[in-house]
């Protein structure tokens, strides 16, 4: 059966005098070389383009007839026209018009200038705004990570045992119940029955007061940053940033135009004292209570305390980045920050892109009843709100009890792989690499000896097809102590032991120069 056309190709306009069949032709072909139509790719009926175009069908089939003939085009009757799997030559250009030079070796001067201080710009020669400069220093990189997990990628739950046809089913069953009204705009705040399953959640296993009306669904934790940042910050306000820190939330707030108070970090967390002397009118503060990153200790109750009673007595907002507490293998599950928090000072962010998959991208707020309504509106302003399907499908996985179930099979496995590289690091890390206690999450840093080039161990480790992150790369303003994160989690007990002999000769040659 004919299929209507898959394609609307766009077509620059005819230059006054050239005739029909060459502009035609011209434009086809720029398109195939160019990648626009790319190989394979099926060309509209003949009949369909010279509708759109208003040229004669005889003009068209003239011109598929000749790019056909010269190995552009392949096609039969009956079947249509594709573009060809192997293109017969590449673009060659024609010489450029006086006009058109000037501004090539404009563009490539103003794109030159431009790198040469540092700006990212296009080919066009557009240069980024102050902000735009440090937006693009991203602490995450762009493209896809590979499947599966290498051996020892940081903050990688395991993908491998995540029920995944269970999930498909639930989405099918999901998606067969739905009625149109799923297909309307959703609330900005988030599915009223996920934001009323996470309140659930939170009460109980956080410990926090809290209602479904105080919880926004958002795309990532770090779009609960981002928002913050334009809701509560002007530009010079100061943040108290744990040192060393997260280089996401760092990298938010200064593009913010925040200036950044790294405050020092111990075996109690964030040192509070350290930080009304550094900046005791911030504006902000933001904290990884639950177990630190990246060297893992939780916020002491004495630390909480003076932390809350310093928000409140300089009307200051904390953000609490509860990354993956729920993964916790040894001592009694500890309640938030935000559990202490009588005063409304403490926004607790949560996210299921560690607790189930990352390509969820689901995550949520818990906001102080005052400051719900500006976030939302401000949520609506800039990206309206995170898809409503998905929204659904996780409520209805969490409902009937399997994300639960999930939690508890992972928590046991993680705490197994825990022990797999606590074992491994007994046997293969001695002298090379000090691993401390784990007691919870997805990942734990491991202490290389004092001095050592901790950016220059994980270079050496990628190439030897070891995935990790050197603690320098968390740090503010302090040196962060000599050391890599290792993440377990995702990776079976096997390849910890095969991952962790690998390390070992990387660093014995760096190290030792063996």
């Amino acid at each position: 059966m004919r299929r209507a056309t898959e394609i609307d190709i766009a077509l620059n306009a005819r230059p006054d005098g050239m005739p029909l069949q060459r502009w035609l032709y011209g434009e086809l072909r720029a398109a195939i070389l160019d990648g626009r139509l790319a190989p394979g790719a099926r060309l509209p009926a003949t009949r369909d383009l010279a509708t759109r175009h208003r040229v004669s069908r005889g003009t068209v089939l003239g011109v598929f007839a000749q790019l056909a003939a010269e190995g552009y085009l392949s096609g039969a009757v009956g079947r249509g026209s594709f573009v060809a799997s192997e293109l017969p030559d590449v673009r060659l250009e024609s010489a450029p018009t006086a006009a058109t030079a000037t501004a090539s070796t404009r563009a490539v001067r103003l794109a030159s200038d431009t790198r040469a201080s540092g700006d990212v710009a296009s080919n066009a020669g557009i240069g980024l705004s102050a902000r735009g400069r440090l937006l693009a220093r991203s602490a995450f990189a762009v493209e896809g990570r590979s499947f599966p997990a290498r051996a020892f990628r940081p903050s990688q739950p395991d993908l491998q045992s995540f029920p995944f046809a269970l999930w498909a089913r639930v989405a099918a069953r999901r998606s067969r119940q739905s009625n149109r009204s799923m297909l309307a705009d959703g609330e900005a705040q988030g599915y009223a029955p996920l934001r009323e399953a996470i309140a659930a959640h939170v009460r109980v296993t956080r410990g926090i007061s809290c209602s479904a009306d105080h919880v926004a669904i958002v795309g990532s934790v770090q779009q609960v940053l981002d928002l913050s940042a334009r809701l509560w910050l002007d530009p010079g306000d100061t943040v108290w940033m744990e040192d060393p820190g997260y280089p996401g939330a760092r990298l938010l707030f200064e593009a913010a135009g925040a200036r950044i108070a790294a405050v020092p970090v111990d075996t109690s967390g964030i040192d509070v004292a350290a930080g009304r002397q550094l900046a005791p009118h911030a504006r902000l503060a933001y904290v990884t209570a639950g177990r630190q990153a990246p060297l893992g200790p939780a916020l002491s109750l004495e630390r909480r305390l003076a932390l809350l009673d310093w928000a409140h007595a300089h009307r200051a907002l904390v953000i609490e980045d509860d990354y993956d507490s729920e993964y916790r293998f040894e001592g009694r599950p500890l309640a938030a920050l935000k559990s202490l928090d009588n005063a409304g000072h403490v926004i607790y962010c949560g996210t299921f892109s560690k607790l189930l998959f990352p390509a969820l991208r689901i995550a949520y707020a818990v906001l102080p009843e005052h400051l719900v309504e500006p976030f939302v509106a401000a949520l609506s302003l800039t990206s309206r709100h995170v898809p409503l399907d998905q929204q659904a499908t996780l409520h209805a996985f969490i409902a009937e009890g399997h994300a639960g179930r999930h939690v508890r099979r992972m928590r046991e496995l993680y705490g197994e792989r825990a022990d797999a590289l606590r074992e491994a690091a007994r046997r293969h890390w001695t002298g090379l690499l000090a691993l401390p206690p784990i007691v919870a999450g997805l990942d734990a840093p491991a202490f290389l000896p004092a001095g050592t080039d901790d950016a220059l161990a994980a270079r050496l480790a990628a190439e030897a097809g070891i995935e990790t992150r050197p603690l320098s790369s968390y740090s503010v303003r302090r040196d962060a102590p000599a050391g890599l994160v290792l993440g377990f989690a995702g990776i079976g007990a096997q390849e910890i032991d095969a991952g962790a002999r690998t390390l070992a000769r990387v660093l014995q040659r760096m190290l030792y120069r063996t």
